[in-house]
């Protein structure tokens, strides 16, 4: 597979030919997500902006700026003549948020200079030294299939209201996990009523905490008011846990239509 990584040099200002060379790396792809209600290709639809105050944020999708940010930084420079600068090489990677392919893919030789910066921090005016690293784990859990009794109702359970956010910088900031919440739900709900899970989706991205979770479920319609019930219970438990960081999280369901 082609990892189709940009570089671009730039020779120095007159008068520092001779200072050591400079690397700028960024990324060029971002985190596609948005929320379930809104159309949107990012394949061609442009980013809805809003402005408030000196900030730029994107309207109910991500906003690109990681690593946006480090491809107009490192553009402005290769355009600009008024910012004395050494001898530049501008390297824009691509695949950084699916497993840092288009870096694992770079032949080393075009890494030649005396120092790189990697212009994918969080902070503004913040450089890192080193990196942790990271880990991504895939879990197959084996189903059983079964055919559901015919008397059985369908029910939507549906969580949403959730800030979520990058699953690095905001890991830290106690926002609701759609997925755990639903897990902590299902589990309880099963202690009093019998039901079928028919289908369940939850998150849009590895790197990205899940937002909204929707659950299907078949019950036995004696046990409607119990699903109910559990419902409005987690509601308020979800609202109070998470009062501070989520405060429009909501727990729902939805009879479906079985025909």
């Amino acid at each position: 597979m082609m990892h189709k990584n940009v570089l671009i040099k730039k020779p120095a200002t007159p008068g520092y030919e001779k200072t050591p060379t400079v690397i700028l790396q960024g990324h060029m792809d971002m985190v596609c997500a948005k929320k379930k209600s809104v159309k949107h290709d990012f394949k061609k639809d442009p980013i809805e902006l809003r402005v408030k105050g000196d900030m730029i944020y994107a309207k109910d999708t991500t906003l690109g700026a990681d690593d946006g940010i480090a491809i107009a930084y490192a553009l402005a420079l290769l355009d600009l003549n008024t910012i004395p600068h050494p001898p530049l090489k501008v390297l824009m990677t691509t695949e950084e948020e699916v497993g840092l392919r288009g870096a694992a893919a770079l032949d080393s030789k075009y890494l030649e200079g005396d120092m790189l910066i990697n212009m994918d921090c969080e902070e503004e005016g913040i450089l890192f030294s080193s990196c942790a690293g990271g880990i991504r784990a895939k879990h197959y859990i084996p189903a059983k299939w079964e055919n559901s009794e015919k008397n059985r109702i369908s029910y939507l359970i549906s969580i949403g209201g959730l800030k979520g956010g990058h699953s690095g910088i905001e890991i830290d900031k106690g926002r609701g996990n759609s997925n755990k919440l639903m897990g902590r739900f299902l589990d309880d709900l099963l202690q009093e009523v019998e039901y079928c899970m028919s289908e369940i989706n939850g998150g849009v991205k590895m790197n990205a905490i899940p937002q909204e979770t929707d659950v299907t479920v078949l019950i036995d319609p004696c046990d409607e008011n119990k699903l109910a019930a559990k419902v409005d219970e987690w509601n308020l438990i979800f609202k109070n846990e998470l009062k501070a960081s989520d405060l429009g999280v909501t727990l729902s369901v939805r009879r479906l239509d079985n025909t």
